[in-house]
Order: structure tokens, then C-alpha cells, then sequence
């Protein structure tokens, strides 16, 4: 891209408000819905339902996909079908949104929350692995939690920012005490880890295609597996567990988390434009780390030499001591110049909602969230109007600067 370009759809004037992320609707969305509407699919079954899993799992590269209406209730399943019942504990992420928290509470088990890395931000494999070590006991068929006697039942890393969590030490710990991985792979659709797609790792994974994810259904989410059984009993709850649908039979409690046709189809177009939206949000990286590496204060993102990231969104880390200005005052700074910045979520273990949960001390998250900005990264977001928020970033970094030498 240069800045003569014109502005890619979706991609707003450079003079005007400049959104954190926002969808990137230029291929085959129009069409696609258009023969939903033509055909009178555009409700819970359909063609395009079938084609966008397919679509899926050929990209993450598992046997089977099924759609639900979002990532929250694709979570929820892949608890269940991991077998997670009430008073469990799962380990998961302490940095991440809070919708897999949510979803371990929604089967009636408890979020043991893991810190972050540092270099990564990742969920910190060393520290699963020395909590299912020393703070757990082990029999030969259960893994018990020294300190609550709760059984833990499953570990589900959050790939977060569309950088791959260091899974391996992960999955080798999981095989050691049985425990099924559930991967969270929604920010990492199209990340790979030492050259495997995000999602193909764990028993299942999970994806949200939320508007602000790098392709969107405006709603809905995804389940993958390569185990058949998981994957007929996923679309057998998902389709409130119907046994017999001419009489309406229902054996179990079910759920509706079907996806509609037409959302599937906004899904099929965005799917087909993956790889570009990969490479577009990969240009906006190198961009700001090109621009952005010199100025003292500012931590760009890591890639690991064994990850691909997609750089889902692009975060930076803020040394006020250095820069001579916090996250949040450089946040609203930009917001003050149209400019939508935001800090990363607030660590789950501080999280008043889930303050009965089980958690440790989690300094690495804890600092993140308080250095973290995230600065816009929409997959149409061109070069002019990128080197406008680079500009305003510095700019608001030298008024503040100046200041504070007045006062």
C-alpha cells in the first residue's frame, strides 16, 4: 500500500474518526445473502451453514466443524463434551475476555486462573505445568486440587492478540494427567504454531466471529474436532438435542446455538478472503513496528521464531517512566484527536464477577493491563490513514511532555 491509494472499503477518511477495528465487508458477502433472501434460506439450516464449516475445518485443518450462533456457546459445548461437570476446575487464561470464564461457570465448574508471559502474553506454560505438579495430587485416574479438593477436569488456553500460545508444554502435561485441551483459538484464526494452524491441537477449539474479529458473521462461532463422536454429539446439543424431529423427541436438555444461513454466508465470503486479511493486518504490523521501534517508552509485540501471528490486534506496551506518559492518558489523547485506542481486558482474577473463582497471584497480567494500548488495526485500515494515528500518537506523546515542564 501507498499513500496514494484510494481508501479500502471500509477503511474511514483519514480526517475523520479512526476506529480500533471494524469489519472488512469487499468480496462475496453482498452475493451470498443476496441468494439467501432469493432462496428463502435465512434461517437456522442451509446450504451455506454446511459450506461454512466445511470452509472451516479445511482451514484450521480438523476433520469437523460445527457452527453455533457465537463463541461463547462453542465454549460451552466443548466444556461438555470434555466432560466438565459442576465443581470441576478448569485452568484457563487470567488475561483474555472473559467469555471463557463465563462459559466454564455456565456447566458449573470453576476458572483456575493461569498468569501470562512476559515476552508473549500468553497464558504461561510453566506455570500450568507447576500447578498441576506441586499443587495438585494425582492417583492414577484424578487430578485433584491440593488446596480445594476439587477435581480439575480440562485446560483451556486462550490464544490471545493473534499470537499462538507456546502449546506443546501444554499438551504434554494434559497427556500426563488425561486432561482434555480446549483451545480458544478465536484471536488466532489464521496464526500458526510451529507451522500447524491454530485449533488443530487441542480435543476441540473454538472460534468467535464477532465484528471486530479479523472475519466476521457479524455474530456467531465455530467448534472444531477431529473426533467424530464429539463432533455428532456438538451438533446434536447444539440443535436442542432433538432425537426424533417428526415426533419432537428430546432425550437431553439441548441448546439452540444454531447458526442462521445468512450469517453463514457473510462467513463464507469472509472465509474466502482469510489469507488477504492475514497479509493486510501483517503490512499494518511492520508498519507500526518500522515507525514506532525508535521511540523510547514504547514495547512493540514479540513473534516468537516458532509463531505466525496474524497481529490480530495491535498492542503496545507503555513505560511511562521513559515515554513521560501513562496508557491511559496516552489513550485519551488519541480519543481527544478521533483516534479509538483501548487498554487489554481487565484480568479475569480481578474480575468482580468471577471473585469466588480460583485464582493465584497473576503479576505479569496485572502489569499488561496497565501498560497494554491497543491502536487501530482494521484489515482496511490504509497506509494514510495509519500514518495518521502514528502521528497523533507522537504528537499527543510531545504536548503532554510539554505539559508538564510548564507546570
Amino acid at each position: 500500500m501507498n499513500s496514494t491509494e484510494k481508501l479500502a472499503p471500509g477503511a474511514p477518511p483519514a480526517a475523520d474518526f479512526i476506529p480500533l477495528i471494524v469489519p472488512e465487508i469487499r468480496g462475496n458477502e453482498w452475493e451470498y445473502v443476496k441468494e439467501c433472501l432469493d432462496t428463502n434460506w435465512v434461517s437456522s439450516v442451509g446450504p451455506f451453514v454446511d459450506r461454512f464449516e466445511k470452509l472451516t475445518a479445511e482451514h484450521v485443518g480438523t476433520k469437523y466443524a460445527i457452527a453455533t450462533v457465537n463463541g461463547t456457546a462453542a465454549l460451552h459445548i466443548a466444556l461438555m463434551l470434555a466432560g466438565v461437570e459442576a465443581n470441576d476446575e478448569v485452568l484457563v487464561s487470567a488475561l483474555t475476555f472473559i467469555a471463557p470464564a463465563n462459559a466454564i461457570r455456565y456447566v458449573g465448574a470453576w476458572p483456575v486462573f493461569i498468569d501470562a508471559e512476559p515476552s508473549y502474553w500468553q497464558i504461561d506454560p510453566a506455570a500450568v505445568v507447576e500447578f498441576l505438579e506441586n499443587g495438585c495430587r494425582w492417583d492414577g485416574h484424578v487430578l485433584v486440587n491440593r488446596k480445594t479438593g476439587r477435581r480439575v477436569k480440562a485446560i483451556l488456553p486462550v490464544h490471545i492478540l493473534g499470537h499462538p500460545v507456546d502449546i506443546d508444554p501444554i499438551l504434554e502435561i494434559a497427556a500426563k494427567y488425561s486432561l482434555p485441551v480446549i483451545e480458544d483459538a478465536t484471536e488466532g484464526l489464521g496464526a500458526r504454531y510451529r507451522g500447524k494452524s491454530l485449533g488443530s491441537f487441542g480435543q476441540s477449539a473454538c472460534f468467535s466471529f464477532n465484528g471486530n474479529k479479523i472475519i466476521t458473521t457479524g455474530g456467531g462461532g465455530m467448534l472444531v474436532t477431529d473426533d467424530a463422536e464429539l463432533a455428532k454429539r456438538a451438533k446434536y446439543l447444539t440443535t436442542q438435542a432433538k432425537d426424533d424431529p417428526i415426533e419432537y423427541v428430546h432425550n437431553e436438555i439441548g441448546y439452540n446455538y444454531r447458526l442462521t444461513n445468512v450469517l453463514a454466508a457473510i462467513g463464507c465470503a469472509q472465509m474466502e478472503q482469510l489469507d488477504r486479511f492475514v497479509q493486510a493486518k501483517r503490512q499494518i504490523a511492520k508498519h507500526y513496528r518500522e515507525s514506532l521501534s525508535a521511540i523510547p517508552g514504547i514495547q512493540l509485540p514479540n513473534e516468537a521464531e516458532w509463531a505466525y501471528s496474524t497481529y490480530w490486534m495491535y498492542t503496545v506496551l507503555i513505560d511511562e517512566r521513559k515515554l513521560g506518559i501513562g496508557a491511559r492518558d496516552l489513550l485519551r489523547g488519541l480519543g481527544a484527536r478521533k483516534i479509538q485506542a483501548r487498554p487489554l481486558w481487565q484480568p479475569i482474577h480481578r474480575s468482580p464477577s468471577h471473585r469466588s473463582d480460583v485464582s493465584f497471584l497473576c503479576p505479569v497480567a496485572d502489569e499488561l493491563h496497565e501498560r497494554a494500548l491497543s491502536l487501530p488495526c482494521s484489515v482496511g485500515l490504509n497506509l494514510e490513514a495509519q500514518d495518521t494515528v502514528i502521528e497523533a500518537l507522537k504528537s499527543v506523546i510531545d504536548t503532554y511532555r510539554a505539559s508538564m515542564r510548564v507546570r
